[in-house]
């Protein structure tokens, strides 16, 4: 049996005749931050959205704590353990900071008319539970105080700490980021790596693709770099700085 949380093997996906991804081997080891980097269309959303099965590979399989993942819908791996957020930030913009944290710690337990009534003093336990749950989250990302606000009231960088909240009232083992500090000011920025560190700490293992160069290097234990589909280098972040190859990826080779 392996240790790491994620494995993927052989994971290719095209769309007409150009190749996205064509990932040999990548995993995941426990209790590490992992940042994704590389090149605009390198394939890193599209990996992504493979991993967490929000498309389909062409070919390769995906293994999450040893279960074969593949064909699984992106909800049941949610509900496994395997939670990710968006470049995009999709937040209930009609609905308040508070109800957007309700809606996403909910579950069908209890859940109907005749389970309702024969389990009021679960229910109500429940229910505490919830409260308090989306309280100290609310607090740990400083929106505790917007609590009752809509969610398009909030600034880009408030939106995408309540995404980042949403994501983990579902208790995840693994948090898939995507771009969580794109359009974020500076120091807001440096307020969610202090979060994502601190997630870390607590046992959440973090896969983030990030284009923020400086804040990936400052907390990633390991970064690997995508180029054209494929893993081009993959090491801790100040073998990855010096590599040849992720030099000439990014700025391009001597002779061009």
């Amino acid at each position: 049996m392996s240790n790491n949380i994620l494995s993927v093997n052989s994971l290719t996906k095209s769309f007409g005749g150009l190749e996205a991804v064509n990932v040999e081997n990548f995993q995941i080891n426990s209790n590490e931050i992992t940042s994704l980097i590389g090149p605009n269309g390198a394939g890193k959303t599209t990996f992504f959205d493979l991993i967490t099965r929000f498309q389909d590979a062409d070919s390769g399989s995906i293994f999450f704590k040893n279960k074969n993942v593949s064909k699984t819908n992106s909800y049941m791996l949610a509900r496994l353990g395997m939670v990710r957020t968006f470049q995009l930030t999709r937040v209930f913009d009609r609905m308040t900071v508070y109800e957007n944290m309700q809606f996403a710690g909910s579950s069908i337990k209890n859940e109907g008319f005749l389970n309702s009534l024969v389990n009021k003093t679960s229910l109500r336990k429940d229910e505490g539970n919830l409260i308090e749950k989306i309280d100290d989250t609310l607090k740990m990302l400083n929106l505790y105080e917007m609590r009752n606000a809509y969610a398009r009231e909030l600034s880009g960088g408030q939106k995408k700490l309540l995404e980042l909240g949403r994501s983990l009232m579902k208790d995840p083992e693994i948090l898939l980021l995507d771009e969580p500090l794109a359009g974020v000011n500076p120091k807001l920025a440096d307020n969610i790596l202090e979060i994502i560190t601190n997630l870390n700490a607590k046992g959440i293992n973090i896969l983030m693709v990030e284009h923020n160069i400086n804040a990936v290097m400052k907390i990633s234990d390991r970064v690997v770099v995508m180029a054209e589909g494929k893993i081009i280098s993959d090491g801790k972040p100040d073998f990855v700085r010096s590599d040849k190859k992720v030099i000439e990826a990014y700025l391009g080779s001597s002779d061009e």
